[in-house]
């Protein structure tokens, strides 16, 4: 509708560089310019290398997606950044660009949370989110579960990650592997060939005692030692390490718990919407296990496309366009980088 808000967003938390621009629960631009071949080589996001990536994609980036929506910067009605959480330098720059950019053209600014972007992308994709919800986020740096009631207000944290994500959890296997960075796409490429059965990899939290005290919570360091251990034990008998099985075997490992807890907190607190988000959302297994076991309950699964899974511009100018339609006041022009960006805050307040 011509009469929604206008909204540029701002990505640039890790390794991507987004801008995109969004009218109202529609996408008009998703531009992105992304840094992962240069840390390829360090087999992780290297902080100083993606800051200076971000430096060098911005301007152009912004102006592929201006053009590719067909607007001018004096058309937007409000920008949109990721004020955290995320690599320290990496949000300087994205928050320094937007206060510029806001500046010039005199538009208000809203930071945002980047967490609560990526449940916010799901309306781009299928409209109006139902409230309360569930959503999983799950990326190489958080696994989390939120009780979201008014997303322009806050959410509620369930559980979370206590050590390794499982993005970081995938990212360390395919690197042990020898499969390469970044571990997501390879290990679900690589796990199609393997049989899921085939190695009993443990399941973190899982168990009644650690269920009573971190019922909604994850972890997965003990499964990518597990991992490395069942690895470097076949490696010693001189046998040939079965690389799909380990890389399908650890997958399920993954994926059985991730959804498992999910669906667990909709039963737990009656909502009948999960949403997954995060780069992990864009896993083959986490998408067809998430929707078998949801299905037997009687929960609805909302998981955006692939593209809109990872970092993004889109998510942020979405979390910022329903901020404006919430009649939200926008962040002050010194607004901060906040590497630690509490879930509780979904935007900066003005």
């Amino acid at each position: 509708m011509a009469d929604e808000p206008l909204v540029l967003g701002i990505e640039t938390s890790c390794d991507e560089t987004g801008i995109g621009i969004v009218r109202g629960h529609t996408l008009l631009a998703d531009a992105l310019a992304s840094s992962v071949d240069q840390h390829a080589r360090f087999g992780g996001v290297v902080p100083e290398v993606a800051s200076r990536a971000h430096l060098e994609a911005l301007v152009p980036t912004m102006q592929r997606a201006l053009d590719e929506a067909g607007v001018k910067l004096a058309d937007i009605d409000a920008i949109a950044v990721t004020s955290g959480p995320g690599l320290a330098g990496a949000l300087l720059v994205g928050v320094a660009a937007a206060k510029g950019y806001a500046l010039a053209a005199e538009k208000p600014i809203y930071g945002v949370n980047h967490l609560a972007a990526h449940v916010a992308v799901d309306t781009l994709e299928h409209g109006p989110l139902p409230e309360p919800a569930i959503a999983m986020l799950v990326s190489g740096g958080h696994s989390s579960l939120l009780l979201v009631d008014d997303l322009t207000n806050g959410v509620t944290p369930l559980g979370a990650t206590i050590d390794d994500a499982a993005g970081e959890a995938f990212d360390k296997v395919a690197r042990l592997l020898g499969l390469g960075f970044p571990g997501g796409p390879v290990i679900d490429r690589t796990a199609k060939e393997g049989n899921p059965a085939s190695i009993a990899f443990p399941r973190g939290l899982t168990a009644p005692k650690d269920l009573a005290a971190h019922r909604f919570d994850f972890s997965f360091s003990g499964l990518k030692t597990a991992v490395a251990r069942w690895v470097e034990a076949r490696e010693r008998a001189g046998e040939p390490v079965p690389i799909p099985d380990v890389s399908a075997s650890f997958q399920e490992a993954v994926c059985d718990v991730l959804t498992a807890k999910a669906i667990e907190a909709c039963r737990t607190h009656g909502v009948s919407t999960l949403v997954i988000g995060g780069g992990v959302a864009a896993n083959s297994r986490l998408r067809v296990l998430a929707e078998e076991r949801a299905a037997k309950h009687g929960i609805e699964v909302r998981v955006p496309r692939p593209s809109l899974c990872t970092d993004n511009g889109a998510m942020v100018a979405a979390l910022g366009s329903r901020l404006v339609a919430a009649g939200v006041a926008p962040s002050r022009l010194d607004l901060p980088a906040d590497s630690a960006m509490p879930l509780t805050s979904v935007s900066v307040a003005g």
